[in-house]
């Protein structure tokens, strides 16, 4: 079975820069598979808010599944192969998650993609993600592939210069969105959350970000 035949990639894709694209409700079709595994995925590795090498606590709650995990604390931003909280490796990657990740980057242009890492932000009301660049993996010509499901989102999409006004992208549930090559390094970030419906996840956002991390 096509776990994308209801994507819409030709009706739905909106460019958002060079090498960076919108899929609008390219993940839809897989909302359940994803909220069935998460349930497992935190009972062994829990959503946490993490601590910024500055000491700042993060509104974002985050876990990892894959070979490497993005984590940070007071010594910085880095992948690690075990969960700091219990020593023992992330939870494996669902094989319908790097399906999707895999389908979506080759649609945006990318398909060598592979992932072995996918950091899952829990967004509450009121939780946001200033600007920062996805850095912090060994080899920046591979892309990223991010997928929102949940309440809707406003997601902040920059240049390569901080300072720069960022396009303000309203996300939805299903969306994905893909950027590599000349973009891979621009600044992105979430809105806070605004209360909305709540949907299948519940007054949450779930987001996925895929990565090759090594």
């Amino acid at each position: 079975m096509d776990l994308f035949a209801n994507a819409e990639p030709d009706g739905g894709r909106i460019a958002l820069g060079p090498g960076a694209v919108l899929l609008r409700g390219f993940a839809r079709d897989l909302a359940d598979d994803v909220r069935a595994a998460l349930e497992p995925i935190t009972a062994r590795a829990p959503f946490r808010r993490m601590e910024t090498p500055g000491g700042f606590r993060m509104s974002v709650a985050m876990t990892n599944v894959g070979a490497a995990g993005w984590t940070t604390d007071r010594r910085g931003y880095r992948y690690r192969a075990e969960d700091p909280a219990s020593g023992e490796p992330w939870p494996p990657m669902p094989p319908t998650w790097r399906a999707l990740a895999r389908e979506a980057a080759a649609t945006a242009g990318y398909p060598a993609f592979d992932p072995d890492a996918c950091l899952i932000n829990e967004y509450a009301v009121g939780a946001r993600m200033s600007l920062h660049q996805d850095r912090n993996e060994q080899d920046l010509s591979q892309p990223v592939v991010s997928a929102s499901f949940g309440l809707p989102a406003t997601f902040l999409f920059g240049s390569l210069v901080r300072a720069d006004r960022p396009r303000r992208v309203p996300l939805h549930h299903g969306d994905v969105v893909v950027w590599g090559g000349e973009t891979r390094l621009a600044f992105h970030g979430v809105a806070p959350l605004r209360a909305d419906a709540p949907t299948s996840f519940g007054p949450r956002r779930i987001n996925l970000t895929f990565r090759r991390a090594r």
